[in-house]
């Protein structure tokens, strides 16, 4: 096959893929845009790591999208090749279809590097999912004793992963996921994680600023400080040592520590506890939820 007949072969097979994957895209976007919503809007609250539910969910669809794409274009250049289709570039210079090979070879690269990239994440939303899901699963077996659970809470500083609300006070949980090959220690230093696996520590600064956050928002629905002790969940690993007094550091086993992590004048009211949770109710509405999950995830 010469130049000519593969550079109109790869030019019908591209344009092909490309019609595919618009109309793929069309098709989710005006899925969404007519989309019945839920009849129980109102009562549906986020549900564990819902956000990344959603997330992965999206990420399918794209990756669905790219590999249906790729799929259509070797069919399509195998039908063009077998067929010989109509010479398009028939009499082009050779320096020009030089041109048109590297643009579409350069088209092909940045196709898999999108679909690469896709798979990537979409691969570390699942990890993050299962983690928050798996934490969120040891705090319902608790929440018996301990009160209420609230999952993906927003914030001004960002959003908390898990928050639990009862008459000891009120504990924001949040999910701090590292893969690992084997089993590991992790041990709190302060303000970073230290993994035995790994020399790059984790910093929770962040993570920790949206706690505080939350304490003076609380604090001015109930009208006192209200304290809102920090929980660091590193699921798989197991726990070395901390050497702070403001966080505890469990995984998805020692998580029932938190029962025995307060103090009395943590302790809330009934009637703080029922403004509190009225509060978080209303921000984990999941019709409320998606806008403001967009500003909270970095």
């Amino acid at each position: 096959m010469d130049m000519q007949a593969v550079g109109s072969a790869a030019t019908m097979a591209l344009l092909c893929a490309l019609v595919f994957m618009l109309v793929a895209k069309s098709w989710h976007l005006l899925g969404q845009l007519v989309g019945q919503p839920s009849s129980f809007a109102d009562s549906m609250m986020s549900e564990s790591a819902q956000r990344f539910r959603d997330e992965s969910q999206s990420l399918s669809r794209k990756q669905s999208t790219y590999l249906g794409g790729a799929v259509v274009f070797v069919v399509m250049y195998v039908a063009a090749s077998s067929f010989q289709g109509p010479q398009i570039y028939a009499g082009y210079p050779v320096w020009q279809l030089y041109i048109l090979f590297s643009a579409l070879g350069a088209g092909a690269l940045f196709a898999l590097y999108r679909l690469v990239r896709t798979f990537l994440l979409y691969r570390e939303v699942r990890f993050l999912c299962d983690a928050n899901i798996a934490i969120g699963h040891a705090l319902h077996r608790i929440a018996v004793d301990c009160g209420r659970t609230y999952h993906d809470v927003p914030t001004a500083s960002g959003i908390i992963d898990h928050v639990l609300v009862g008459k000891r006070g009120v504990y924001a949980i949040h999910v701090l996921a590292k893969r690992h090959l084997r089993r590991g220690q992790v041990r709190l230093d302060h303000n970073e994680l230290l993994f035995s696996n790994s020399d790059n520590p984790v910093s929770i600064v962040a993570t920790a600023a949206a706690g505080k956050r939350l304490a003076k928002e609380l604090g001015e629905i109930t009208g006192r400080n209200i304290r809102v002790r920090s929980v660091l969940a590193v699921p798989g690993w197991d726990i070395s040592e901390q050497l702070s007094h403001e966080h505890l550091l469990v995984n998805e086993r020692t998580l029932p520590m938190v029962r025995g992590w307060n103090d009395q004048s943590d302790y809330l009211l009934d009637e703080e506890i029922s403004a509190i949770q009225s509060n978080l109710t209303a921000r984990c509405i999941r019709r409320k939820s998606r806008r403001l999950q967009n500003t909270g995830r970095s």
